[in-house]
């Protein structure tokens, strides 16, 4: 399949992308999370060219080692200015967006920002956030929750970058079994994010979202997490897997209601998987991605 490489340059770094499908076609622009790679898009992207669609493939800023500097920012707000860029390089004025994890939540803060822009948002793994409003209501859910997400206190530690990266990434495989305990990857399948995280820049680039997102008393990041809070207005897909061993699913599930989305808002799922569902289960997330466009596109 044909693939334009794409180089954007912003804030004194060089960004990636790859692009496929024909430029006349409906643009639908996939986000990657942590720890990961674009790849994981790898056997989703064809279906959805296949179907109709123009793809871009976007590396997340600190992702790749031209993208890594010790004074840029790594976090919502620049990930999000950064999407806004290769949108206005590619002269798009409208299109769908589908995130997974850190993704997920750039997603939700573009939609915040740029909502006249998109046809439709699709969330892999992590709830609507906006949902969180309704905390009292779900607050049985949390503690649950809190403990599966304690490893983002580790990512605020100066070691996490070294724990991150030593011995090809191992720790980084952890992650990935204990997220999609039901899913046996193969060395291929793991390839790529092993060679990305092994490299302690990349590793510490990446742990610095975490660290802004939770940086408020800075207020590029106060103002991100306020856009990441606010309702999502267009139409909405939520999927994660049942087996996700990094969110709780009850929690996702209490989230994603229709009640809470004036323009609409689909929550599925899937059986048999973990977090890393459009890896695990690529077809059947491709056709849920693609029901989702084709009832939105107007």
């Amino acid at each position: 399949m044909k693939v334009d490489q794409l180089v954007l340059q912003r804030d004194g770094l060089t960004l990636h992308a790859n692009v496929y499908g024909d430029p006349t076609h409906p643009l639908v622009v996939l986000l990657h999370g942590f720890p990961d790679t674009p790849h994981c898009w790898d056997k989703v992207y064809p279906i959805l060219v296949n179907a109709g669609y123009q793809v871009l493939v976007p590396w997340l800023r600190g992702y790749t080692s031209d993208s890594v500097h010790a004074d840029a920012h790594y976090g919502l707000a620049s990930a999000t200015a950064d999407l806004h860029a290769w949108l206005e390089k590619l002269g798009v004025q409208k299109f769908h967006l589908v995130g997974h994890d850190w993704g997920a939540a750039i997603a939700m803060t573009y939609s915040s920002q740029y909502t006249a822009s998109l046809y439709s948002v699709s969330l892999l793994a992590v709830p609507p956030i906006p949902a969180l409003k309704n905390i009292l209501v779900n607050l049985k859910y949390f503690p649950k929750q809190l403990y599966m997400s304690s490893y983002m206190l580790l990512m605020q530690s100066n070691f996490a970058k070294k724990l991150l990266s030593q011995n090809e990434a191992d720790f980084v495989t952890k992650i990935w079994k204990k997220w999609s305990p039901t899913w046996v990857f193969t060395e291929a399948d793991f390839a790529a994010t092993g060679q990305v995280f092994s490299q302690p820049q990349i590793a510490w680039a990446a742990t610095r979202y975490y660290r802004n997102l939770f940086a408020i008393h800075h207020s590029i990041n106060f103002k991100a997490n306020q856009h990441l809070l606010s309702q999502i207005k267009v139409p909405t897909l939520a999927l994660a897997g049942l087996d996700d061993g990094c969110m709780n699913i009850q929690l996702h599930q209490a989230l994603a209601q229709p009640d809470h989305f004036p323009q609409g808002l689909r929550s599925i799922h899937l059986s048999n998987c973990g977090h890393f569902l459009q890896a695990e289960q690529p077809q059947r997330v491709a056709e849920l991605l693609l029901e989702h466009f084709q009832q939105t596109t107007v």
